[in-house]
């Protein structure tokens, strides 16, 4: 949901998804920028009938130059240095009034004024044609530091720490499984990486209820292969399974369970979530569930070809024939599935022409790098912002940050220098259920997302040459939905934002004589507002976009 707000000078433009509030701020009249220390910001939740003011990490040098590692400061005492604030503490389905308040003043006798406000309504995860269902991708942060001490969540007492981790993920595949709720239902599933027993004790479970259940698995790799196997075994579902083998060099990569009724086909379960405890608890991930028969129809016939286990060549021609290769603008308010191996890279260089096209913005995460088809369309000089998440550094990284309009958010946690050079911050961990993904997993990407016919573009295909024409892979191109769009914006400026931040504070730790001890407090006068008013700057850029 999108609304607007204003009063007192102040406006307001709030886009909720399901647990994020993003919250525009602008300052059109002059004259409300003249001393201003930032915006003490207070919510009202509607739903649960609580009022709080909101609280944040920053003081004053002067009135706090020794803060608590880890603490927390109300906004009216730290206000908010920023004309992009997000809520990430928001619940699905509730109604929140939120009200901006300018502090002016001096850093030990802040003034406050007369503020704006917006009321909102978030999403429900679950509603309609699309239940979009992310994770909280967060294992190495503050707040986990915070909550369970950095102790590996397994073994924090009662599952407390899997279950603020899933943030109802987990919970989604594993109700989603239970739909096959008698004999009247079957499930057909292509998994990649598939161990996680409560997710196997779930299609077990479904089995035992006269349910048909069948799942293609990877066995062309021997890891994850060997270790599916003992899962499998320890589960007792060896009967559904069944091994995909030919072509032993490409990966079975699929994350994708079909649920039927009397036969038909009646709703697809995808995204990027693999089926273990890194892929639901640890990296970020998505699980994206279409009510749609004919989505769910195109996705049954490709499980019935993958049952086949087919050879390269054959695939990828049929796949092609049943997906074709998109060519311009996606139809309005369509879902269309686009099945890989494929016979080409035409899809790929579709999504770097769709890329290029983008009028107003454009963001996607990159787990294993940015493909060159991208890198080109990234190449192109816009006047916009076009944001990119980053598992690890990339090779085109440093040529495209020229362009001051292209922004790079690498995954990453606060190193031990960090911490303790800049007093204000606990220690982190990394993600330790994870190897060789850590942190980015999704595959996604959104193309005008804040605009009326957003396109979102979402699956288990890494934007590469071999997500496209060798390995077994699905994407969703969903065009025209802002309630999906909302979400998948939230979700990806939370986690854009949470990465750049610890990216930030650990290159100047690494660099002698930063200036990264300032950079842990809040301005002590309205200098922090100028790049928010000078053309050209990122900061304006993001205040034109979100504002």
């Amino acid at each position: 949901m999108r609304k607007r707000g204003k009063g007192n000078g102040i406006s307001l433009h709030a886009v909720a998804g399901t647990h994020v509030v993003l919250l525009g701020i602008d300052l059109p009249d002059k004259s409300r920028r003249k001393k201003l220390l930032g915006f003490a910001i207070h919510r009202e939740d509607q739903t649960e009938h609580e009022q709080y003011w909101l609280s944040g990490y920053k003081t004053f040098q002067a009135v706090n130059p020794n803060p608590v590692p880890g603490a927390l400061v109300d906004t009216r005492d730290g206000p908010v240095q920023n004309l992009l604030w997000s809520d990430y503490t928001a619940k699905p389905d509730h109604t929140y009034t939120y009200t901006v308040v300018p502090m002016t003043g001096e850093p030990k006798n802040l003034i406050q004024g007369k503020g704006a406000r917006v009321t909102v309504s978030t999403e429900s995860e679950d509603h309609g044609t699309h239940a979009v269902f992310f994770n909280r991708a967060v294992i190495g942060s503050e707040a986990y530091a915070r909550k369970f001490g950095n102790v590996p969540p397994g073994q924090v007492p009662g599952r407390a720490a899997y279950k603020w981790l899933s943030r109802g993920l987990e919970e989604a595949i594993v109700r989603f499984i239970g739909r096959a709720r008698n004999s009247h239902y079957a499930l057909r599933a292509a998994v990649y990486e598939f161990d996680w027993p409560p997710v196997l004790e779930a299609f077990a479970a479904a089995a035992k209820r006269k349910a048909d259940v069948k799942i293609v698995y990877d066995h062309r790799q021997k890891e994850p292969g060997a270790t599916t196997d003992h899962a499998v075994k320890e589960a007792g579902i060896g009967a559904l399974m069944k091994k995909r083998r030919t072509n032993k060099s490409y990966l079975s990569h699929n994350k994708f369970i079909v649920l039927l009724k009397d036969g038909k086909p009646i709703e697809v379960w995808t995204g990027s979530t693999n089926f273990t405890e890194s892929g639901i608890f640890g990296q970020s991930n998505v699980g994206h569930l279409v009510r749609d028969p004919q989505v769910a129809a195109a996705y049954l016939d490709y499980w019935e070809r993958l049952n086949q286990d087919p050879k390269a060549p054959a695939l990828r021609q049929a796949n092609v024939a049943a997906t074709p290769d998109p060519t311009g603008a996606p139809k309005a308010n369509s879902i269309t599935p686009l099945f890989s191996p494929r016979t080409s890279l035409a899809a790929l260089e579709w999504y770097g022409a769709r890329l290029a096209a983008a009028g107003g913005s454009a963001c996607f995460t990159a787990a294993f790098g940015v493909n060159p088809v991208l890198a080109q369309a990234l190449e192109q000089p816009k006047p916009y912002l076009r944001f990119v998440l980053l598992e690890r550094r990339d090779k085109h990284q440093k040529a495209l940050e020229a362009d001051p309009n292209v922004r790079f958010s690498i995954g990453t946690t606060l190193t031990i220098e960090a911490a303790q050079q800049v007093e204000h911050y606990l220690r982190e961990f990394k993600n330790p259920l994870g190897t060789w993904v850590l942190y980015v997993h999704t595959k996604y990407m959104l193309l005008d997302p804040l605009s009326k016919a957003p396109t979102v573009i979402s699956g288990s295909a890494n934007f590469s040459d071999a997500s496209t024409h060798d390995n077994d892979e699905n994407m969703l191109v969903i065009q025209g939905d802002t309630r999906v769009a909302d979400v998948y914006l939230g979700e990806f400026m939370r986690l854009f934002d949470h990465f750049r931040f610890r990216d930030v504070l650990n290159r100047l730790a690494a660099k002698p004589g930063s200036d990264r001890h300032q950079r842990a407090f809040l301005t002590p006068d309205d200098t922090w507002l100028k790049p928010y008013y000078t053309k050209g700057t990122y900061k304006f850029l993001r205040r034109e976009l979100f504002a």
